[in-house]
C-alpha cells in the first residue's frame, strides 16, 4: 500500500530555496556588475529615493580585476561571494520546517525576505572582518549597510521564493 502513495510534486516549479537562490544570483550578478555600478553612479541622484535605492542595489559590487595588486580579486569580490553563499545557505535553512506545512503561502515570501536581510548583515560583518584593514567599528558599519541592503532588496528574493516547494 505504501508503494502507491507517492509524494505529490508540483511540476514546473522548483523549490522555494532554489528559486530564491536564482534571484540572489541575478541580484548580485546584475546589481553588482561593473557596468551597473558605473551606470548608477553616473546617472542617478543620490539625494532622491529612486537614486538611493538603485545605488543600494549595487552594494555587493564585484570586479573582474583588482585595482590594487596587493588585495587580489578575491578580496575585492569577497562581499559578493559571501552574499551569494550565505543567502543560499539561509534560504535552505530558514523556511524548511515552517513553510513545509503551508505550501505557497505568504510565509515563503517572508522567509525569503528574512534570509536575504540576514545574509546581507552577516555578509557586511564578515567581509569587513576578513577583508584588508578590518576593524570592529568598520565591521559594525558594514553590517548595518548590508542589513539595509537586505531589507530593501530582500522583497525580490521573497517574491521569487513564493510558490515553490519547501
Amino acid at each position: 500500500m505504501a508503494l502507491t502513495n507517492r509524494p505529490r510534486t508540483v511540476s514546473g516549479y522548483g523549490t522555494a530555496a532554489g528559486t530564491g537562490t536564482l534571484a540572489v544570483l541575478l541580484l548580485v550578478g546584475v546589481g553588482g556588475s561593473p557596468a551597473y555600478v558605473g551606470w548608477v553612479q553616473g546617472h542617478t541622484d543620490p539625494d532622491g529615493a529612486g537614486g538611493w535605492f538603485l545605488r543600494l542595489l549595487a552594494w555587493p559590487a564585484w570586479r573582474l580585476h583588482s585595482d590594487d595588486p596587493a588585495q587580489g580579486v578575491f578580496a575585492t569580490d569577497l562581499r559578493a561571494v559571501l552574499m551569494v553563499i550565505l543567502a543560499a545557505v539561509l534560504l535552505y535553512l530558514l523556511p524548511a520546517s515552517q513553510v513545509a506545512r503551508v505550501q505557497g503561502s505568504v510565509s515563503q515570501f517572508f522567509s525569503g525576505w528574512a534570509a536575504y536581510a540576514l545574509a546581507g548583515g552577516f555578509t557586511g560583518l564578515l567581509a569587513a572582518l576578513l577583508g584588508p584593514d578590518g576593524s570592529l567599528l568598520a565591521a559594525f558599519q558594514a553590517a548595518s549597510t548590508g542589513a539595509t541592503y537586505g531589507l530593501f532588496a530582500g522583497w525580490i528574493v521573497g517574491t521569487a521564493s513564493l510558490g515553490g516547494r519547501a
